[in-house]
């Protein structure tokens, strides 16, 4: 007989709905129920709908599909979250007296026990499967976030700061920023935003709660909330770890937190402050130089596309823009080339507010306007130290955009970029900037306009299909008809993805300036002029390049509409 397995093991044993032979080689010893019943379910001894099936006829207790409960009626206040967690059991009902309790192990009478003696209500067992109570209740733990008091005995996590100056002292501190409760409260919110993949955190003050989201593959979650009683503290222990003013909250404030998690790795936030009309608003963008790929044949680039990029790029000057929104992955498309330049025989020098993402091998400058160093100062220094490539952060103003162009002109490739909406409005963006047509059309080289759109969880994707009426009018041509499988996100999604979608992909709009663009410039003609020309030359605009991943089934059709905003 097995030594110190859990009941639960020994009674399916006991109904002989498991052989004790088969499960000798299993790791059970020590084994919570839980713990044991997902070890037997992987190794398909016996598998989870069977065991709820059995154990619900055996025992003679209804069986429930938890995941499809409403979860704002779930009682979750009646016990405390430890005893949850400890015997993977949650009220889900509670009429009159009785309380309805779901379980994956009908036989532990402790835990219904204990619940009855917490409660003082009649426990009434009901059985469900281990993986959908499991995935409940982690999603009300992550809504509901935890109270402060929870995280008293949590073990600390070990925060440098990001050079800055010491922040001052508030002149009268009515609260204590650096209790323990907050310190530790505030550690779980950037694990926690690292550990779902987040890009950035925001935390948002409210009349009546403050709310903190997360956004995951471009999208905001609402991640918890809190009491706005508790905003204050939160807010300035994040200002303390930035080394921000905590007496200042009138104004905004940018600065920068470093969260190290182990001796070899470590995350960078940016951190800026914005006053509101019930307090501070704080947004973390999340940093993570060891996440970027850098392989440029995995950014979304067509065949087409990716030969075009890499030849201009290695042209020995020039100017390549990377257009987007914020958030778009234009500093990803521009590091996986500058990592394909990358050698010993060229000097590449970078200037970024602030850099992202680290490469060895490059000068890279974050810029400082407190000590006089902006983009335009940063590139006059780069041109004095004999730079073969330059990298901008961003062309922000007219003069560091005229000695951007002139530095392509003179000998050096420029790599930098713009917020505009697609590749032929970046060059009405420059002469807007009041940078000469002949300066642009001699200095430019190519425009790559770029969105990330997210990618179908290849586990959960679901086959559909619409009228070809509809089809046509989103974009395919007749040609395209029942040549391929349209797919959409699963509802629930799956333990691999979120909502159905794992990642994203970029969708590019890769233009060069032919000849014929040049003396469209020159000659003042407008974007649709130019649009329509690069559209003739075969530039894929973004919606074609985005319909072209839907037809490979990376992606679904609602999300290009979303990023296209078509």
């Amino acid at each position: 007989m097995l030594e110190n397995i859990s009941p639960i093991i020994k009674t399916l044993i006991n109904l002989e709905l498991i052989d004790e032979g088969n499960i000798s080689s299993l790791p059970l010893s020590g084994k919570s129920s839980s713990e044991s019943l997902a070890t037997l379910f992987e190794s398909s001894i016996i598998s989870n709908d069977t065991y709820s099936k059995e154990m619900s006829s055996r025992f003679g207790i209804p069986l429930l599909d938890v995941s499809t409960l409403d979860k704002a009626s779930i009682p979750t206040e009646l016990i405390d979250n430890k005893i949850v967690a400890r015997h993977s059991v949650l009220p889900i009902y509670k009429h009159g007296k009785n309380l309805f309790v779901a379980t994956i192990d009908p036989t532990n009478k402790n835990a219904l026990d204990e619940i009855k003696f917490y409660t003082g209500l009649q426990i009434i067992p009901v059985q469900t499967e281990l993986s959908a109570l499991t995935s409940l209740i982690q999603e009300l733990e992550s809504e509901q976030g935890g109270g402060l008091e929870d995280f008293l005995g949590d073990g600390d996590l070990e925060l440098d700061i990001a050079d800055a100056d010491e922040a001052e002292k508030p002149a009268d501190d009515a609260f204590d920023p650096n209790e323990a409760p907050i310190v530790k409260y505030v550690n779980k919110i950037l694990i926690d935003a690292i550990n779902q993949g987040a890009s950035d955190i925001h935390i948002e003050p409210f009349e009546k709660e403050l709310r903190i989201r997360f956004r995951v593959d471009g999208v905001l979650y609402k991640a918890t909330s809190q009491p706005m009683s508790f905003a204050p503290r939160i807010v300035a222990r994040i200002k303390i770890l930035a080394k921000l003013d905590i007496a200042e909250r009138r104004a905004p404030q940018d600065g920068r937190v470093r969260l190290r998690i182990s001796k070899t790795k470590a995350y960078d936030f940016r951190v800026n402050t914005l006053p509101t009309v019930h307090g501070e608003k704080v947004v973390l963008r999340i940093l993570d130089s060891s996440a970027a790929n850098l392989d440029l044949t995995t950014l979304g680039f067509t065949d087409e596309q990716l030969e075009l990029y890499r030849h201009v790029v290695n042209r020995p000057y020039g100017m390549v823009l990377i257009t987007g929104p914020t958030g778009s992955g234009k500093t990803v498309t521009l590091y996986s080339a500058l990592n394909t330049l990358n050698t010993p025989a060229k000097n590449i020098s970078s200037v970024e507010d602030p850099v992202e993402i680290q490469l060895p091998g490059i000068t890279q400058v974050n810029i400082n306007e407190k000590a006089g160093l902006d983009f335009a100062g940063a590139l006059r220094a780069f041109l004095r130290q004999d730079p073969d490539i330059i990298m901008l952060g961003e062309i922000r103003d007219l003069e560091t955009g005229e000695i951007a162009i002139k530095a392509a002109q003179t000998g050096h490739m420029v790599l930098s970029t713009l917020h505009t909406n697609d590749a032929p409005s970046t060059l009405t963006r420059l002469l807007n900037m009041g940078i000469p047509a002949f300066n642009v059309a001699s200095a430019v080289h190519l425009i790559v306009a770029q969105r990330l759109a997210r990618k179908l969880c290849q586990n959960c994707k679901v086959a559909f299909e619409l009228p070809d009426k509809v089809m046509l009018e989103a974009g395919f041509k007749q040609s395209d008809l029942g040549t391929f499988t349209l797919y959409q996100a699963s509802e629930k999604g799956c333990s691999n993805c979120t909502n159905g979608y794992r990642g994203r992909a970029g969708i590019f709009q890769v233009m060069p300036i032919s000849e014929n663009i040049k003396a469209m410039i020159m000659e003042g003609c407008t974007e649709n002029d130019i649009d329509k020309s690069a559209t003739d030359d075969g530039v894929l605009d973004l919606r074609a390049s985005g319909l072209i991943k839907v037809k490979e089934g990376l992606t679904t059709l609602e999300e290009i509409e979303r990023v296209t905003n078509v």
